[in-house]
């Protein structure tokens, strides 16, 4: 499919840049780029040119590679011209380009939705070309990389098929029992698949929490009492000094949060009010936001100092968490508290023990919470709910025994168009296609 406009961006990076690339998409492309560049290019080759305004004055020396529709990104005619990649430069290029007739400036994301529009990506596809642009650990990038390839949208489709084959079988069997290539009592095959892909979607919906981390980040909330160490070992950490460190108790009052990439994966990690009694007033909301924090962590640091443990109330339970000691130098001064034994890992920010340790065990922790390179993860809320919607559709459908098959198979149906929803392939004609190429019906 043409569009009737054309449009042109400066699909690379913030300039300036050693160069610059424009790309412009839709029917006017070749009489631009033809113009531009001063005569036709050959079909995907990067041809250097010097580049003319209509008036004749030159813009620049640069690439032109020209990509014929349908063969292309967009699915339109497409073309680039990469020049040097200053902002005079850029703005010009742009401006002679826009002066063209029916050539306008593309909006955010307009060259992806004419790429959807033209069957070139599905929607799935789509989400997961901007997971790509914006991945900054390489468990994003693996993960976007494995949704544009299509491994997301080929299970979504995968389950869809079958589906339709599942209505399929059974309104033949019951629009056509009296045919004989149409076979009978095919109920029990059907039902017994739709309630194994029940336990398929339900699998991998609950993959979403692993999904939301390669995305969000590992979260890691550090706790203890007031000068247990927190802020020192946050700073060790983030190998900067991100949070203030004093020997005055209650200096850190609020959150404050790094980003970290350990072995790939995106790591957040929050630094918290020390947890005591009788607080001040500003300490006590500090304390409180620590404790709200924590309760939704992906992993709990649980600080203390070996040579002068102090109590920090009640702490939240039930979620993943280590007992870390700490000031681990000051015990040979204070050998009556010699108490490492009891904590998960011991460590000394002061002379830098057992700190390589701790940050290896928390990317292990949170390389393990992504799941498999290879598995394939919800990576949208959208698709967790309608995936959600297909599952209550084909629970009803299978839980339905007192209820004639028509209405079982128009679950099934809605269960269908909750996949075909999340690709974007909605499709009312295949259910029929697959029924009369697999029966001789009407011959």
């Amino acid at each position: 499919m043409i569009s009737g406009e054309s449009i042109v961006a400066l699909s690379s990076g913030r300039l300036p840049a050693g160069v610059a690339v424009i790309r412009i998409s839709g029917s006017q492309t070749r009489f631009v780029v033809e113009t531009i560049a001063g005569a036709a290019v050959k079909d995907r080759s990067a041809v250097l040119r010097r580049l003319r305004a209509r008036d004749g004055t030159v813009l620049d020396n640069g690439l032109v590679v020209f990509f014929p529709g349908p063969a292309s990104f967009t699915g339109e005619d497409v073309a680039e011209f990469h020049v040097h990649g200053g902002r005079a430069v850029v703005a010009r290029m742009l401006e002679v380009i826009t002066g063209f007739d029916g050539v306008r400036h593309a909006e955010p994301g307009e060259f992806t939705r004419r790429a959807f529009l033209n069957g070139k990506v599905d929607l799935v596809e789509t989400e997961a070309l901007a997971d790509l642009i914006n991945a900054e650990t390489e468990a994003q990038r693996r993960f976007a990389v494995q949704n544009a390839l299509g491994a997301q949208s080929e299970l979504y489709l995968g389950w869809r098929r079958r589906l339709i084959q599942a209505r399929a079988m059974i309104e033949a069997e019951i629009d056509f029992a009296d045919e004989d290539d149409v076979p009978g009592s095919v109920s029990d095959t059907v039902w017994s698949d739709v309630r194994t892909m029940i336990g398929e979607i339900d699998r991998h919906i609950a993959g979403f929490r692993a999904a939301e981390i390669i995305r969000d980040g590992f979260e890691v909330v550090i706790l203890g009492a007031p000068n247990a160490g927190k802020s020192s070992l946050f700073n060790a950490l983030a190998r900067r000094d991100a949070a203030i460190v004093t020997d005055e108790p209650g200096t850190t009052r609020d959150l404050l949060e790094v980003v970290l990439d350990l072995q790939g994966v995106r790591v957040r990690l929050v630094d918290t009010a020390g947890l005591r009694d009788a607080p001040g007033k500003v300490e006590a909301i500090g304390i409180e936001k620590a404790r709200a924090k924590a309760h939704g962590a992906d992993l709990l640091l649980l600080l203390q100092d070996v040579a002068d443990p102090r109590p920090t109330g009640s702490l939240p339970t039930g979620g993943a968490s280590l007992r870390v000691g700490t000031k681990l130098d000051l015990l040979a001064s204070h050998p009556a508290s010699d108490a490492a034994g009891n904590y998960d890992l011991v460590i000394s920010v002061k002379a830098g023990t057992g700190v390589e340790a701790l940050l290896a065990e928390i990317g292990r922790r949170a390389a393990e919470a992504t799941g498999s390179a290879g598995d394939i993860l919800p990576s949208r809320l959208r698709h967790v709910e309608l995936l959600g919607e297909t599952n209550r559709h084909l629970l009803r459908a299978t839980d339905s025994l007192a209820v004639g098959q028509e209405l079982r198979a128009e679950e099934l149906r809605l269960a269908a168009d909750r996949l075909g929803r999340i690709v974007g392939a909605i499709d009312v004609e295949d259910m029929l296609d697959v029924i009369f190429s697999q029966f001789c019906i009407g011959k």
